[in-house]
């Protein structure tokens, strides 16, 4: 058999002719321009306000913030540090707030997007029940705030207190719990179900031996980013409980320290004060909370990937 000869000119000119690997010229030029334009300024749009307000806060607070009595407050320094104190009774209403509304949120967002995927899952009721997450999930916090006022404190009776405030954020934190949680859930392959149930495995322990598991690295991670979301949330303080200068561990008392109310209470104070610093130290302190719940929830969805 005779080799059949190719030339190399025509190959060339035939995957040429396929795919044209040459820059854009003329109006494709222009438009690529003009696209990278529009694209480059809307991020900077976007990007300026949000590093603005950081490096503002930075500077204006980190002074405050590197005093060594602002993170470990006593009795001895309370008049010492700045005519008011550290922001440690802050840090610590609004840890114990946080974790009243992780109690709840947690476990009743687990558990509504387990039944929601593996007991529901394309159901008219599962359809009705995502919608009305997604509905939740973009309310303002002064609207979750009113109806806890409404319900718990009008209509039930009770006063305002630090619980009831957790409520009102639970009802921000949950959304973002079950949503998360509903979407690492339907990520495990059916096949791992399939699996547990050929070796005779009952449902509900395939549901907490290998699909939680299996889902749980994502699932923390969207309980630390709804933490983080609700941490910050002023309203909610503001309507249903008082701030106080010391330190409260009732959650059923009608006044509690917290960062964001403590923020609120010093901005009032004219420019130059002890107290208006100590506002910038607070916002401050509550940037760097907030920014280490998503460092945390970042790196272990990146473990999760090792």
């Amino acid at each position: 058999m005779t080799a059949v000869e190719i030339d190399p000119k025509a190959a060339q000119d035939a995957a040429t002719d396929r795919l044209d690997l040459s820059r854009p010229r003329g109006s494709r030029t222009a438009r690529n321009i003009i696209a990278t334009v529009l694209v480059t300024s809307a991020t900077l749009l976007a990007v300026a306000p949000l590093a603005w307000i950081l490096v503002s806060v930075v500077i204006r607070g980190a002074a405050v913030v590197l005093t060594p009595g602002w993170w470990n407050l006593s009795q001895r320094n309370i008049t010492a540090l700045m005519d008011g104190g550290g922001a440690y009774a802050a840090i610590v209403g609004t840890a114990m707030i946080a974790i009243i509304c992780t109690v709840i949120a947690v476990p009743i967002g687990v558990l509504g997007a387990v039944y929601l995927v593996e007991y529901s899952r394309g159901t008219r009721f599962a359809q009705v029940i995502s919608f009305a997450v997604d509905i939740l999930t973009g309310i303002p916090s002064i609207v979750a705030a009113l109806f806890i006022y409404a319900f718990v404190i009008t209509i039930l009776g009770f006063g305002r207190s630090a619980f009831a405030a957790s409520l009102a954020l639970v009802l921000l934190m949950l959304p973002t719990v079950l949503r998360s949680t509903e979407e690492m859930l339907k990520l495990v392959p059916d096949s791992l179900r399939e699996a547990s149930y050929a070796l005779g495995v009952p449902k509900w322990k395939t549901i907490s031996k290998v699909v939680v598991p299996t889902s749980l690295s994502g699932i923390v991670t969207g309980v630390l980013l709804g933490l983080a979301r609700v941490m910050g949330e002023t309203a909610p303080l503001l309507i249903l409980v008082s701030y106080a200068q010391g330190i409260n561990y009732s959650p059923g008392s009608s006044v509690m320290a917290s960062l964001p109310t403590m923020i609120n209470t010093m901005r009032d104070q004219p420019p130059g004060l002890p107290a208006f610093d100590r506002a910038w130290g607070a916002a401050l302190t509550l940037i760097l909370i907030v920014m280490g719940l998503n460092l945390i929830g970042r790196g272990v969805r990146r473990l999760s990937k090792i």
